[in-house]
């Protein structure tokens, strides 16, 4: 293989039916092409047949894209939340093609909140999407799957750690995201006896989709991603292995690749040689860990930020922000922050960034605020500083987040632009 070509398309599976739900973008798109390249049959299963604003793609321009790459496409507007909805469109799939080989739960639904934030609302739609509609999906396929010579189910999940870390700051998101992979649990031993092989496949990395750009506020998040085709070439390597002897794991993407005889993995970052963001629910403890890698070859990982000091302090950073504010930069930003600094520098402050040519001020701001940071006193100074992204610190959980989250990227565009660098 060449050290390139990352895992190469085998033909395997041609004139295969694969059901791909929340397939009109990223890591289900990415999987959806990489399987039309052998000439299988796709159904895009998800929600968008009108463009989002900020989410490019629909169940249409996916479906060409579909086509373009040699395979057959079935485009079906499916909210996997509607039972009906979902019966039909497999229905309509097996009219089609002849039948459903393949189903890969895709479709999910995020929401980084604590449990005082979390409304009703929000737990419901997480439950809906990523337990729920994991499990009934998996229900309505069954029929299909029996039928088929080599059955798989596969839940774009992670492993089921119970490290309280993935709980305590978004119990309701890992509630819902383990329902997935309970399902894996679960329905590997309950099916085996039927040769339906159900795995999980998981991300070791942030991987860069048009959600994580959104999320990212465009700060140059993606330079710390790999690309959706890591989580691809793994499906690849998953979805055409035998399903009567392949069941019942919890997979990591790279760990897949490298079993594969994939030993270049830099192909797949967006930018070659950068550190990478860990993705949530691993604990970092696989000898390959990035994170480790970077460490032995003398780099300091972007989320990790080191241990020496940055100087400066929060009163002078906050002094510096200060000197900077005017009308029209609160008129843009429009909201009140609250910083929950621990660590040497512990306090609390506040940036009215709503009123007037803004304030900033110790303290727990007067009329509340729409967004809470709780970080370390000197990761604050280096986030102003540019030396520590928002995005990695929160993805990496230095940094905490409560309240307007689109706010909370709209303040690291601002920070972006201020000069005070020279600290």
């Amino acid at each position: 293989m060449a050290a390139n070509s990352g895992f190469p398309n085998k033909g395997l599976l041609a004139g295969k039916t694969l059901f791909i739900t929340g397939a009109s973008r990223g890591i289900g798109k990415a999987i959806a092409l990489k399987a039309a390249k052998d000439g299988a049959n796709i159904v895009i299963a998800a929600k968008t047949t009108t463009p989002h604003p900020k989410l490019p793609g629909t169940i249409y321009t996916a479906a060409k894209e579909v086509e373009e790459a040699g395979g057959k496409c079935l485009p079906c507007a499916v909210d996997i939340r509607n039972d009906s909805s979902v019966q039909a469109a497999m229905k309509e799939a097996a009219d089609k093609f002849g039948g459903i080989d393949i189903l890969v739960n895709n479709a999910s639904a995020i929401s980084l909140t604590g449990t005082d934030v979390t409304d009703p609302k929000r737990f419901d739609l997480m439950m809906g999407i990523n337990a729920r509609g994991t499990y009934m999906c998996s229900k309505f396929a069954l029929p299909y799957l029996q039928k088929s010579s080599n059955p798989h189910i596969l839940n774009i999940s992670p492993p089921l750690n119970m490290n309280p870390r993935w709980f305590k700051d978004h119990v309701a998101y890992t509630m819902a995201k383990y329902g997935m992979s309970m399902c894996v649990l679960g329905m590997s031993g309950e099916l085996k006896p039927l040769s339906i092989a159900v795995n999980a496949l998981w991300p070791r990395t942030a991987i860069y989709t048009a959600a994580m750009e959104m999320l990212g506020g465009g700060s140059g998040v993606s330079d710390q991603c790999r690309k959706p085709e890591i989580m691809s070439d793994a499906a690849y390597v998953i979805l055409t292995k035998k399903s009567s002897e392949y069941t019942g794991n919890f997979t990591i993407d790279d760990e897949v690749l490298r079993s594969a005889g994939v030993s270049d993995l830099e192909q797949y970052s967006c930018v070659p040689g950068t550190t990478l963001l860990p993705d949530f629910f691993l604990d970092g403890e696989d000898p390959h860990d990035i994170r480790k890698q970077m460490e032995e070859k003398g780099g300091t990982p972007a989320f990790g930020g080191g241990s020496q000091s940055s100087g400066g302090g929060p009163a002078k950073t906050f002094n510096a922000v200060k000197g900077m504010l005017n009308e029209d930069l609160v008129s843009s930003m429009n909201g009140v922050f609250q910083f929950k600094l621990t660590g040497a520098d512990e306090g609390m402050w506040y940036m009215d960034l709503k009123s007037g040519s803004g304030k900033i001020g110790q303290g727990e701001p007067p009329n509340g605020a729409d967004c809470t940071m709780t970080l370390d006193s000197e990761d604050f100074v280096k986030m102003f500083k540019g030396e520590l992204k928002a995005v990695s610190a929160f993805m990496s959980g230095k940094l905490k987040i409560q309240g307007d989250m689109g706010l909370a990227m709209k303040l690291e565009k601002l920070m972006n632009k201020m000069d005070i660098s020279k600290l």
